[in-house]
């Protein structure tokens, strides 16, 4: 059995006595600091740092750069200017879902792709796969450290240890050269919960000196360290998707309901076609949210049905932690995907009642 993964943060976890780690897909991260509870609480309420240093980062360059990510990905990134960023998809030519991603436009020849931890080995040897012209692909992920702080309160906590305006950097921009903690780092802010949020990618040996100086600094404005636990149902209720769970090979992102990242106007991309016809024809699956009528909490793959046949299945669920419901994210059969749409989940070998209800269930207060 290989030994787990570690971040160059490993190390200051333990000066959590609470902290729990599992295997994440071979990395050894905290589910929690904590209580899973407190963490999400810190997020919604006040701020929360999380370690999300297993993410891969790859650096593209070359005259053509822009042509090949425009070909590899669903949306357009001929509208970022320097330093914007996108969310976006790489597709398989059956519209399944290779990966979704972060696209960092450092310069008109150079950008940053952030792709999922556990598709790292899998991306790189579909983007090389269909390398174009001059393009160089360089993955960065064991040299990068991520550190995202998110809450209300992060702006606040960012501007007392960094030398930049942070409030002029609106939402999906960065700064390629911040100094935070005295240390130089690309500063985003994108976010992962459904709160304004920032990412520090950092060189892995300057971690600590940025994650250490964020909670001292954070102290009086209610900042803790938060773990997997918290980010999957803080981005749960904000219904943005996980990778192997609304989004896979098998799952489109017009299923997924993520067509809004899908720029079918755009010239040709890997993928375009099928996801043309789906929209045409309309997704034979949709993703939607459920609440549970009876008494139970759906979890991922758990069956739904309706009108005594299989629609589908759960693909996240939990009571949420905000609202105190047992609510779910569900990829069933369209036609059953109308609002209030009596269904039922099997929980246990019961099928007990649940119902279509509006997702996102949680949305931030604007200011």
């Amino acid at each position: 059995m290989s030994e787990l993964r570690r971040t160059p943060l490993y190390p200051l976890y333990a000066a959590h006595e609470s902290v729990r780690c599992i295997d994440f897909g071979g990395w050894d991260l905290p589910v929690s600091f904590s209580s899973i509870q407190k963490e999400h609480d810190a997020v919604r309420q006040q701020a929360g740092l999380f370690d999300v240093s297993h993410m891969g980062e790859v650096i593209v360059t070359g005259q053509f750069a822009e042509a090949f990510i425009q070909n590899l990905t669903t949306n357009d990134v001929s509208k970022l200017q320097d330093n914007q960023a996108q969310y976006s998809l790489m597709c398989y030519p059956d519209g399944g879902v290779v990966d979704d991603l972060l696209v960092y436009r450092l310069s008109a020849d150079k950008f940053m792709l952030v792709i999922n931890a556990s598709n790292i080995d899998k991306d790189l040897e579909w983007m090389n796969q269909h390398l174009l012209g001059d393009v160089v692909l360089e993955n960065i992920s064991d040299q990068t450290a991520l550190i995202a702080l998110q809450g209300p309160n992060a702006e606040t906590i960012l501007s007392q240890v960094t030398s930049s305006e942070l409030q002029g950097l609106t939402s999906f921009h960065f700064i390629p050269e911040a100094t935070v903690c005295g240390v130089t780092a690309l500063v985003s802010r994108t976010g992962y919960t459904g709160e304004d949020g920032f990412e520090i990618y950092v060189p892995a040996q300057d971690a600590a000196v940025i994650w250490d100086g964020l909670l001292l600094a954070g102290q009086e404005h209610g900042l803790i360290p938060a773990g997997l636990g918290a980010r999957d149902t803080l981005r749960f209720e904000a219904k943005l998707p996980l990778y192997g769970q609304e989004l896979s090979s098998t799952i489109s992102p017009l299923e997924a309901t993520v067509g809004f990242f899908v720029k079918l106007d755009k010239e040709a991309f890997i993928g375009r076609e099928a996801l043309l016809e789906q929209k045409t024809n309309g997704p034979r699956r949709k993703l939607v949210g459920i609440e549970m009528i009876d008494r139970g909490i759906p979890r991922s793959h758990y069956p739904v049905y309706a009108d005594g046949q299989l629609i589908g299945e759960v693909t996240t669920g939990t009571q949420s932690p905000t609202l105190k419901r047992n609510l779910g994210l569900a990829l069933i059969n369209t036609e059953f995907s109308k609002i209030d749409t009596e269904i039922y989940v099997e929980i246990r070998d019961k099928q007990l009642k649940a119902k279509v209800v509006p997702a996102p269930f949680y949305k931030k207060n604007k200011k």
